[in-house]
This record gives structure tokens, sequence and C-alpha cells, in this order.
């Protein structure tokens, strides 16, 4: 019996295997890997409408106080667009703009059609900017002068000027020369509006005809160049101010850089249409950041007005 029994138990240990300890095949292709977890952490987003990042920095700059700012980053500088309101706004003394011509309205006197008809176009910004056209033009007062004032916005229909804009710029350089009044046109603009054709184009002329009769009465005339000025209000009524003053780092010029390196076949100079390079070449007088321009346009009225009859306020 004892024999029989040491037999069996030898049988038992040289048989039995663990098969947690024995090693898989090398070449076990039906081996798995034990899959990742998930994580768990989402990205985290940004609620439209608080941040705005700025294209020449990338900083993430807080709507609130980049409209505290003037729409000026805080961190580079750089001057964002402003409507035209706003501009208003920041420069007058509090509610002594009186707007004129404000009901004026352009017509599509070529029947203009293309993707959409310039009807429906100029419906679409009204809309969108809640302007009757590319302009606003009144009496103001900046500091203690009382001024004609024209203020430009690029988002209707890329600030370009068509016949209301020349008739607006007109009647209100002709109340200015009426009342003796400095005058001040604040531009932005990608040109004439081709939508008008030849109509747009005699606004350039009958604009620098008005502004003629207003420096024959020797009285100033400042024009601010903002980002963009370009084209047919470039050649026109803003660049024959008495001082012409621009923002920082605006692009100034008439036709854009790709038509005049094709026209001149010549290699541009960097940066040759920027307010920067312009006041090195003499073609503007001064650069002013936005929230230095109400100050400094009081101190260039009070400049240009010596000698000629000041139209100043009477204090109260």
């Amino acid at each position: 019996m004892a024999t029989a029994f040491t037999k069996k138990s030898l049988k038992l240990e040289t048989t039995t295997v663990e098969p947690a300890v024995t090693p898989p095949p090398a070449n076990n292709t039906s081996f798995v890997k034990k899959p990742k977890l998930a994580s768990k952490s989402k990205k985290r987003e940004i609620p439209e409408g608080l941040w705005t990042k700025c294209p020449k920095c990338s900083t993430m700059v807080f709507d609130k106080e980049l409209d505290e700012n003037l729409k000026v980053c805080t961190q580079c500088q750089h001057h964002f667009p402003i409507s035209s309101r706003e501009r208003i706004h920041s420069l007058v003394e509090t509610c002594t703009f009186e707007e004129m011509d404000a009901e004026m309205t352009s017509v599509d006197v070529l029947s203009f059609t293309g993707v959409a008809s310039y009807t429906s176009k100029l419906q679409k910004y009204q809309q969108e900017t809640g302007l009757n056209d590319a302009i606003l033009t009144g009496l103001a007062k900046l500091g203690d002068y009382r001024v004609g004032l024209g203020v430009m916005d690029f988002k209707f229909l890329g600030g370009s000027m068509g016949s209301v804009v020349g008739e607006k710029l007109t009647r209100l350089i002709e109340r200015a020369t009426e009342k003796r009044l400095p005058l001040l046109i604040i531009s932005t603009s990608g040109g004439a509006r081709m939508y008008e054709g030849m109509f747009s184009l005699m606004q350039m002329a009958k604009t620098c005809a008005a502004l003629a009769y207003h420096a024959q009465a020797r009285l100033p005339y400042i024009s601010v160049l903002t980002n963009p000025t370009t084209a047919g209000v470039m050649a026109s009524y803003a660049s024959v101010g008495d001082l012409i003053i621009a923002e920082p780092g605006a692009m100034i010029g008439f036709a854009g850089p790709r038509v005049i390196k094709d026209t001149t076949q010549a290699e541009l100079p960097p940066g040759f249409q920027t307010a920067e390079f312009l006041l090195d070449h003499g073609l503007i007088d001064a650069i002013v950041p936005r929230k230095e321009l109400k100050a400094k346009l009081i101190s260039y009225l009070g400049f240009l007005s010596n000698g000629h009859t000041p139209a100043v306020v009477p204090q109260a």
C-alpha cells in the first residue's frame, strides 16, 4: 500500500502545470493588448462675444477691456476697425453731435445686376449697420471748438464713395464754410462705388471743389486717414487737408500692391503703403494713436485757427 501511494503522488507532481506562470508562445498572434483608457478631460470652449484675438500679436483680449481702450490692443497697440458712431462718441463732447442729411439714401441709377442687385446690397448693409450709407456728417463740439465733422464707416460696402457720400460731404463742407467752422473728415474707404459708375467718380471733383471754397475762406481742414484709405477717396478730399494725420499702421494708397507691381514691373519696398512709410516720405504730417486723437485735434485746431476768425463756442 505504501509503494502504490508514493508512485501516485509522484505522478501528480510531474504532470501538474500552473498555467498562470507559463509564458505565451513567441509567435502567438491572438495576443490582444490591453486597451488604453479614454481621457475624460474635455477641451474648454471659450464663449463667443467675450474675447477677441489680436491679428498682430495673437493675444486674446477681453472684449470689455478692448472697448474701454477704444478698440486698441492692450499688448501691441494694434488698432482694430471702429464704427463711425463709436468714433464720433470717442471724439465729440457729450450730446453735441447734430447729424445732417440722415435720411439720404442711394438710388440704383444704372439698374446694376450681378450676383445680387445693387438695391438688395444696400438694404442688406442698411440692416446690418443701421446706417443709410457709408458716412455720417454733422456739426459737433470738439473741446471748445465747434466743427463740421464727417466720419466714414468701412462696414457699409467697404466705405465706398457713391453719390450719397459725395453729396453729404459737399453739403457738410458748404455748411462749415457758411458758418465759418473748421472742418474735420475721418476717412476709411476702398474707393469709389462702381455700382454707380461715373456718378461715383464725379464725387471726387465735387468734394474737392467745395473744399477749394472752404480754403478761400481761410478756414482749416484736417483730414484723418484710418485703415484703409485708398483709391478715389485718397485721390480726392482725403489728401488735400491743411493737415493730414493718420492712425498707426493704417494702409494708405491709391491701388493695391499687386496692381502697382504688375503695372510698374518693379519690386516694391516693404511696407510702402503704411502710414509710417508715408510719414517718412512726406505724404502725411503726423501719426496719432487713437487714444490721443481727441487731445491732438483740439491742439491742432487751436494752432490752425490762430490768425483767423476763431470758431470757439462762447463759455456759458
